[in-house]
């Protein structure tokens, strides 16, 4: 039986940084909403924009907007070395080998659907099975279920505990030998639980199964290098990183993402188009059809530069902080449950439920506080079968966020009790 220890994190005293400095870098933190200083604590579906990327993409629309890799005029040039320095920093971010491996996508979701779309269709067959778990994001379930639906593929699931972590006991009876792909999130949008990933992919690859890490809510908060937790495909995207919205991107192992047919057909993915036959370009440009978002992807290589310039060691240690420090404040809230594991075990978030009350009656009332937090099933329906609620509500930090904050947040929830209890 395979063993495999889930993440523990020492929490520690944030030291060198200077959050008054870095909270004045996003100027959306001077608003106030419901004449109140905005208390933004919904990184975890969006994150805030630094001047310096809202900087970046203006300064190009300004300065050198052009189409990418179709002109010999200057504008052209200096916007496909922009777009293509931008693919280079976000490669070197998560440790990728090269450029070439790291596939423009619009969001995390357009990822995994490649991944499904173009490596599922050409290699998957009846018979064969794709192994989840059931904290997966819709974005990583649903994509299979069309492809179980349309190729007769079979889904299986790693199981949840009560705590939120994931039940290890029986994965070598999951990854069976018609195992072809093993796909799970890195840590969960809703219990916060980190997964121990560089062990979850060498037991897939023993199996002789792929590994797909959804990485929407882990790059953003914590070193990820694809090389040394071994994984063949990553998913994640920019608007929860800092970045702009409308895009992301796949990582994908250089010999795999070259045997994988195109995802859409159109221009810059094809080398020769003729009328009955078509070559297909080189990665990374094969999957990417059609003018794409240079804007955002400069965007995305500014935020990537602005989370580099305060390292992501420290980001990380900051919110596992936070979020140790906020779970202890929620602890004093009568009738508040905490979903998911303790703060050794998780990232920079924390769900909740509180007695009687439904979580958009939280939001609603916090945000006339100011207060901005996500309420719903955080598109995670599954994962909300399984605890028996229909909604939570969410609170999750990033590197702008203070404890004064949450202090804010726990004042509010008392209010909310108080208006609710009769």
């Amino acid at each position: 039986m395979t063993t495999i220890t889930m993440p523990q994190f020492t929490v520690t005293q944030s030291t060198a940084l200077d959050f008054a400095a870095i909270r004045a870098d996003f100027p959306i933190l001077n608003r106030r909403v419901h004449d109140r200083p905005l208390v933004y604590l919904d990184s975890g579906a969006s994150s805030q924009k630094p001047q310096a990327v809202l900087d970046a993409m203006e300064r190009y629309y300004e300065t050198t907007h052009a189409n990418v890799h179709r002109g010999v005029h200057t504008l052209s040039e200096e916007a496909t070395a922009q777009y293509e320095t931008a693919r280079a920093r976000v490669a070197d971010f998560i440790g990728a080998c090269c450029p070439k491996e790291v596939i423009w996508t619009r969001n995390a979701t357009e990822a995994i659907n490649l991944v499904a779309y173009s490596w599922g269709r050409a290699n998957l067959r009846r018979g064969d099975r794709v192994l989840l778990t059931e904290m997966e994001h819709h974005a990583n379930l649903v994509p299979w279920q069309i492809l179980a639906a349309q190729t007769g593929v079979d889904l299986d699931f790693v199981p949840i505990a009560d705590d939120g972590t994931l039940i290890l006991d029986d994965l070598d009876r999951l990854l069976t030998p018609r195992t072809r792909l093993f796909a799970f999130t890195a840590m969960s949008n809703v219990l916060g639980t980190v997964n121990p990933v560089k062990e979850l992919a060498a037991a897939a690859h023993r199996a002789g199964a792929l590994v797909l890490v959804d990485g929407a809510q882990s790059v953003p908060h914590m070193p990820v290098d694809v090389q040394d937790l071994d994984i063949d495909f990553l998913a994640f995207s920019a608007h929860k990183m800092l970045g702009p919205t409308g895009i992301g991107a796949l990582w994908g192992r250089r010999e795999i993402l070259n045997a994988m047919p195109p995802f859409m057909g159109g221009g810059d993915m094809i080398r020769e188009v003729h009328l009955h036959e078509s070559t297909w370009n080189e990665l990374p440009w094969k999957f990417e059809a059609g003018t794409p978002a240079i804007a955002e992807a400069i965007g995305f290589g500014a935020a990537v530069d602005y989370l580099n310039s305060i390292g992501m060691d420290a980001i990380h240690q900051h919110e596992q902080e936070i979020t140790a420090y906020a779970m202890h404040r929620l602890s004093e809230v009568e009738g508040l449950k905490i979903l998911g594991p303790g703060a050794g075990q998780r990232g920079g978030l924390v769900s909740f439920v509180l007695d009687d009350v439904h979580p958009h009656d939280i939001a609603g009332v916090l945000d006339s506080l100011g207060i901005a937090i996500r309420a719903g099933h955080h598109c995670a329906q599954p994962l909300h079968e399984r605890y028996g609620i229909p909604a939570s509500a969410r609170a999750s930090f990033y590197i702008y966020n203070t404890k004064e904050e949450v202090d804010l947040l726990v004042k509010g929830l008392h209010k909310v009790v108080e208006m609710f209890t009769f």
